[in-house]
């Protein structure tokens, strides 16, 4: 059975930092591309953040392009999420998602930028 566990959200004034993890089990982590998604009030989820399953190659949205940076440990099955220079915008719940199976997703982790 697929699980995810996102953890690491938390409250943090504008231009702080935070590391979300997301613990994966269920199948073979290390031959799967994982992504991290994002959903803020009212809106629809966003993919923000890929990695593929090597970990050479990321891929991440306009809107968080320079600012966030995606990794993976294969030997944990953890992926990351590190955010620098956080927005009140970035302000949203956040999941991650896996290539083996897109139907499952985790509770996600609430990431408020607030003063």
């Amino acid at each position: 059975q697929v699980q995810l566990v996102e953890s690491g959200g938390g409250l943090v004034q504008p231009g702080g930092s935070l590391r979300l993890s997301c613990a994966a089990s269920g199948f073979f982590f290390s031959n799967y591309g994982m992504r991290w998604y994002r959903q803020a009030p009212g809106k629809e989820r966003e993919l923000i953040a890929s990695i593929s399953s090597t970990g050479i190659s990321t891929n991440y949205a306009e809107s968080v392009k320079g600012r966030f940076t995606i990794s993976r440990d294969n030997v944990k099955n953890t992926v990351y999420l590190q955010m620098n220079s956080l927005k009140p915008e970035d302000t949203a719940v956040y999941y991650c998602n896996s290539n083996y199976d897109n139907r499952y997703w985790g509770q996600g982790t609430l990431v408020t930028v607030s003063s």
